[in-house]
């Protein structure tokens, strides 16, 4: 299968190399597109150093538009397979294989690599992690699945999906809402166990107020979801 994997990545100089090269190992058949979010520092250099495609944002336009743009890319070129992978080291190449043969083998059409299936040596803020239990809880009942890990970056698509992502991807925080908006649209998903790094280099931008309204917005956002859908 034609495979792109994406890498959004805002201000990842010193990690975009290691991830790349990373991924590039593991999957050696992919393309890997890193699309630069508007960063101020070397990480568009560094992806090219890499020999990876770049598409760089025109100013910090954040997470939702940097992995739509990537659905966008896939779309256009015809890719069979989305791999949706962190810059800052999280995730590890390894693992794409897991998230990945559900996929292939034609079971799921999204598969997303949860770290709180199985016991984990990957280490949550405390704040960081109620707010993930919480958005957990309400996308298990409107998915009627258990979901251990609505926020984790660390996914597969299949080409349908590719197809409904590029034009149907939240903005903002979008990893909770669009697993609402793909089951709504009767996308089968699925979660695979995987173990996941603690950053490489660099620090989060999800301060521990930012964790509380990141909840706030996105349970909101998925309320509205249920709205539209229950009113077209």
């Amino acid at each position: 299968m034609k495979t792109l994997v994406i890498i959004p990545a805002y201000n990842e100089e010193k990690n975009i190399a290691s991830v790349a090269s990373g991924v590039r190992g593991t999957v050696p058949d992919c393309d890997i597109l890193v699309v630069d979010d508007g960063s101020k520092d070397r990480t568009k250099a560094v992806a090219k150093e890499f020999g990876c495609a770049v598409v760089s944002l025109p100013f910090n336009m954040g997470i939702g538009a940097a992995v739509q743009t990537g659905f966008i890319y896939a779309k256009r070129y015809h890719y069979d397979l989305a791999i949706q992978v962190d810059a800052d080291g999280q995730h590890i190449p390894e693992e794409i294989e897991r998230i990945v043969r559900p996929i292939l083998n034609g079971k799921y059409d999204v598969v997303v690599g949860s770290r709180y299936i199985k016991r984990s040596n990957y280490k949550t803020p405390w704040t960081r992690r109620l707010g993930m239990i919480i958005l957990s809880s309400i996308n298990s009942v409107i998915l009627k699945k258990r979901i251990t890990d609505t926020t984790s970056g660390f996914r597969a698509y299949n080409r349908k999906a590719i197809l409904f992502l590029a034009d149907n991807y939240p903005d903002d925080y979008p990893e909770p809402e669009a697993l609402v908006l793909l089951s709504r649209s009767s996308f089968r998903i699925a979660e695979v166990p995987v173990q996941m790094n603690n950053r490489l280099e660099g620090k989060s931008s999800i301060t521990p107020f930012r964790s509380i309204y990141y909840m706030i917005k996105v349970i909101l956002a998925i309320f509205v979801d249920l709205f539209k859908e229950k009113h077209t």
